[in-house]
């Protein structure tokens, strides 16, 4: 482990939040010197404080001990959970941006061009939206990544989205449809 590199990632995450590291100290209920000494990777938080010091950073154990890189295994699986974030993050710009900033709907209109969708519209309803993330899914399938399909199970209405995703994960594996 780089105690460094893992610092720095804590660090790096308490001052997007707007942190003092006596603020993370007090939530932690710690000294703010233990918070300089993950920092400057002279010491690494103590395994009784580690989730709770994720759940404030708003990161992953597992990422924080990699200084936030992904984990290799991780890598290749694509959560659902990150699919949704990833597009209420391209709502979000539009928030924080205004709807009217040429990064805004340059990004829209990139993406409406490219994929032949207008995607706010396909956003703003519910089934259209699923389909938007079994869309991502299936092309992460098909450049070589997987799911969980227990995770798509349970959270996909559309049951036919989630035969589909089926059928291209049971493609990509080589595996008979049946047995996916």
């Amino acid at each position: 482990m780089d105690t460094l590199k893992i610092g720095h990632y804590i660090q790096n995450l308490r001052k997007t939040s707007g942190m003092t590291q006596k603020d993370l100290a007090e939530k932690l209920n710690i000294s703010f010197q233990a918070v300089s000494k993950w920092e400057n990777g002279d010491a690494l938080p103590d395994t009784g404080i580690l989730l709770d010091l994720c759940d404030i950073l708003g990161t992953t154990a597992d990422k924080l001990l990699n200084g936030g890189a992904l984990a290799a295994s991780d890598r290749r699986l694509m959560r659902l959970e990150d699919v949704m974030t990833g597009f209420s993050n391209i709502e979000s710009v539009g928030t924080l941006f205004g709807r009217d900033c040429t990064f805004f709907t340059g990004m829209i209109e990139g993406i409406n061009e490219k994929m032949n969708i207008d995607i706010l519209t396909y956003l703003a309803d519910p089934m259209t939206r699923e389909v938007m993330y079994a869309e991502v899914l299936i092309q992460g399938i098909m450049l070589g990544r997987t799911v969980d399909m227990e995770e798509i199970e349970a959270n996909f209405q559309n049951k036919h989205m989630v035969e589909t995703i089926r059928r291209y994960l049971a493609k990509a594996n080589g595996t008979p449809e049946k047995e996916a």
